[in-house]
C-alpha cells in the first residue's frame, strides 16, 4: 500500500546530496544539510515529495591532521545494506555511446505525525558495468570534468528515468536544488516530444517543461557554478541539441548548469533575501526570487533543550511557530539545558583530546566548511590582543571544526594555521580543531558553546544556516552582517554584527575592520555581559529561539516553496 501512495506524490526534491542521516555518507556540508532538513520537514508536514540523490560508497572524506595541522584526506565508507534497501528497478543510459545501468535503494523519512517521504539513491556500481562506470558514483564531487558530468547525467537524467519505471509517472514539480540536477530538463524534454511523436525537441517542449520545474541556486561565488566545454559535453550525452538551442542550454560558448536550470524554471530562488539581490545582479536576465534557509527545529535542537520545549511549549514539533512563545519560559531552565549540553561538548573534548576545558568559561563555537571566504581563522588575525582579552576577563575558550575540499589548498592552509595557534600559551585561552566534524559531532559542538562565530566575506555567504542551528539551542550569533544574518540580526537582542554594512566598500579590504569589529564587541560587549551580568546574557538566548528559531526553519521554508512554487 505504501508503493500505491508513494505513486501519487506530486513534487521530486533532486539533490546532489542529502545529509539525511549520520551514517548514510551521502554529504559534504551546508548544501546536503539543507537537503536533509528539507526532507524532514516534507514528511512532518505530508507534503507529497519525493527525493533523488546518487549512492556515495566512499562517502566525501574521512578528515585527520598530521602532526602540523595538514588535512589528510581518506575514503569515508559506510555500510549500505544497514541503512538502505535495494529495489529490483533498473534504468540504463547512455555516456559516451555505450549503456551504463543504474539502480536505485531506497530510504524512508518519517515525519511528526507519521507520514513518510522516500528518498532514492541511484548507484552504477553494478556488474553489469565497466570497472571505470562501477566507480562514477563511489566519491561526491570526486574525480575530474568528465566524471562530474557523467554524475550529474546519472542524477538529472537517470533520476528522472528511475523514478518513472518506479510509477511515479505524475510529478508535477521538479525541484532542483542546485544546478546539478539541471540535466533532468533535458529528460524531461524528450518525453515531451514523445508525446507530440517527434524524436526532437522544440521550443514548445521548452514551454511545457519550464512550468514543471522550480530552481534553488545556493551561491553567489562564481566557481560554485557547473561549466563545462561543448566538445566534453557532445563526447559525454552524445547530444547536438547544446548547439542548435544555446539560448537554452549555454552561456558564453558552454554548458552552464545554472543557466540550464535557469532557463527551464518557472520559479528561481536564493536563499537569503541578500542572496537573492545578488543573484538577480549576476542573472540580471532572469526573475529571481528568494526564501530564506532554515534548519530542521527538533533534529538540531540539543536532547536537553528539547526537554525544556516538551514542558513548556505543547506541539512545538509540529508547528514551529511556538518557538516564539520561549520568552515565557524561565531563564534558568534555557541556561540549565544550555549548561547540560555544554558539559556534553567539554567531555568529548576530553575524551578524544585530552585538553580540559571548563564549563563556567566563555566559549565560542565556529565550524564549517574551510574556504578561503569564509574566513575561518580571522579570530587570529591579532594573536596578541586576543590573548589580552581573554586574560583580562575570566578566560575565553575557542572551538573549530570543519574540512576543506581536497582540492582547496587555501582552505587547508587555513585549518592549518588554526591548529597552528591552538598551541597558543596562555592559562586564560584555550583553543581546540575537533576533526572529521560531521552530523553527529555539529550536533554536540553547537548547542554546547556560548556564542556562534561566522566570518565570512560579504556578500559571498548565500545564507548559512549553522547559526540557525545555533539560535535554536539559545546560542547567540557574532557574525559579519552577511546571508542569513541580515535578516535576524538584531544588535545586543539575538546578538551582534561583526561590522557594519560593508555593501558599498570594497570587497577584499574588510579584514582588518572586521577583527578589530570583532575584538571590541568581544571585549567591550559580549564577555562584560557573560561573566558581569548573566541574567542579561540568558535573555539575549531566549531571545535567539523565539525570534529566530521560531522563523529559521525548514518548516516555515517550505511552505514558502508551497505557497510561491510548488503549487501557484
Amino acid at each position: 500500500m505504501q508503493y500505491i501512495r508513494d505513486n501519487r506524490r506530486k513534487i521530486a526534491y533532486f539533490s546532489m546530496e542529502i545529509g539525511i542521516n549520520q551514517e548514510i555518507r551521502t554529504y559534504s556540508g551546508g548544501l546536503g544539510i539543507l537537503a536533509g532538513d528539507t526532507i524532514r520537514s516534507a514528511a512532518d508536514l505530508s507534503i507529497p515529495m519525493v527525493g533523488v540523490t546518487l549512492l556515495y560508497r566512499k562517502g566525501y572524506l574521512h578528515q585527520q591532521l598530521d602532526s602540523n595541522g595538514w588535512q589528510i584526506e581518506g575514503p569515508d565508507e559506510w555500510k549500505i545494506e544497514e541503512f538502505l534497501t535495494e529495489l529490483p528497478n533498473r534504468i540504463s543510459l547512455r555516456i559516451e555511446g555505450r549503456y551504463i545501468y543504474i539502480r536505485a535503494w531506497r530510504y524512508e523519512v518519517t515525519g511528526v505525525s507519521g507520514d513518510i517521504v522516500p528518498v532514492f539513491f541511484l548507484d552504477a556500481d553494478l556488474p553489469e558495468n565497466a570497472e571505470r562506470d562501477r566507480l562514477l558514483t563511489h566519491h561526491l564531487y570526486g574525480g575530474g570534468e568528465y566524471e562530474r558530468l557523467a554524475q550529474e547525467k546519472i542524477l538529472g537524467i537517470g533520476g528522472v528515468r528511475m523514478l518513472r519505471n518506479l510509477g511515479y509517472t505524475d510529478i508535477e514539480r521538479f525541484h532542483m536544488n542546485e544546478g546539478h540536477s539541471s540535466l533532468l530538463t533535458l529528460e524531461l524534454l524528450d518525453l515531451e516530444a514523445t508525446k507530440r511523436g517527434s524524436s526532437e525537441i522544440n521550443y514548445s517542449d521548452v514551454d511545457a517543461v519550464r512550468d514543471k520545474c522550480v530552481f534553488t541556486t545556493h551561491t553567489p561565488v562564481s566557481a560554485g557554478h557547473d561549466i563545462f566545454g561543448l566538445e566534453l559535453v557532445e563526447q559525454v550525452l552524445r547530444r547536438q541539441e547544446f548547439r542548435k538551442m544555446p539560448e537554452v542550454f549555454c552561456h558564453e560558448g558552454k554548458l552552464n548548469m545554472t543557466y540550464v536550470a535557469m532557463n527551464l524554471s518557472r520559479y528561481i530562488n536564493g536563499v537569503a533575501k541578500k542572496h537573492g539581490e545578488v543573484s538577480r545582479t549576476m542573472f540580471s536576465t532572469h526573475d529571481i526570487d528568494s526564501i530564506t534557509n532554515g534548519v530542521h527545529v527538533s533534529y538540531w535542537t540539543s536532547v536537553s533543550m528539547q526537554a525544556v520545549f516538551d514542558k513548556y511549549l505543547k506541539g512545538w514539533r509540529k508547528d514551529n511557530y511556538e518557538l516564539r512563545y520561549t520568552l515565557n519560559i524561565p531563564n534558568e531552565a534555557i541556561w540549565k539545558a544550555h549548561q547540560e549540553a555544554k558539559k556534553k561538548l567539554i567531555a568529548l573534548i576530553g575524551e578524544t583530546t585530552s585538553r580540559v576545558f571548563d564549563a563556567d568559561v566563555f566559549t565560542i563555537g565556529f565550524a564549517r566548511r574551510f574556504t578561503q571566504y569564509k574566513r575561518g581563522d580571522l579570530i587570529f588575525h591579532d594573536m596578541n590582543k586576543l590573548i589580552r582579552i581573554a586574560e583580562d576577563s575570566k578566560g575565553l575558550q575557542i572551538v573549530f571544526g570543519g574540512k576543506a575540499h581536497p582540492r582547496d589548498q587555501m582552505g587547508k592552509d587555513i585549518i592549518q594555521r588554526v591548529v597552528r595557534h591552538s598551541k597558543v600559551r596562555s592559562e586564560k585561552l584555550k583553543i581546540i580543531f575537533l576533526p572529521d566534524y560531521d552530523i553527529e559531532l555539529a550536533k554536540i559542538l553547537i548547542p554546547g558553546v556560548d556564542l556562534w562565530l561566522n566570518t565570512p566575506e560579504a556578500p559571498l555567504e548565500a545564507s548559512g544556516t549553522s547559526g540557525m542551528k545555533a539560535a535554536l539551542n539559545g546560542v547567540p550569533s557574532l557574525s559579519t552582517l552577511d546571508g542569513w544574518w541580515i535578516e535576524g540580526h538584531v544588535e545586543g537582542i539575538t546578538g551582534w554584527s561583526i561590522g557594519e554594512d560593508d555593501k558599498a566598500k570594497p570587497q577584499g579590504e574588510s579584514s582588518q575592520r572586521h577583527a578589530e569589529s570583532l575584538y571590541e564587541k568581544l571585549k567591550t560587549k559580549i564577555l562584560p555581559l557573560f561573566y558581569g551580568r548573566l541574567a542579561n546574557y540568558q535573555h539575549i538566548m531566549r531571545n535567539s529561539i523565539s525570534l529566530n528559531g521560531a522563523f529559521f526553519n525548514t518548516q516555515r521554508m517550505l511552505q514558502e516553496y508551497v505557497l510561491k512554487a510548488y503549487y501557484l
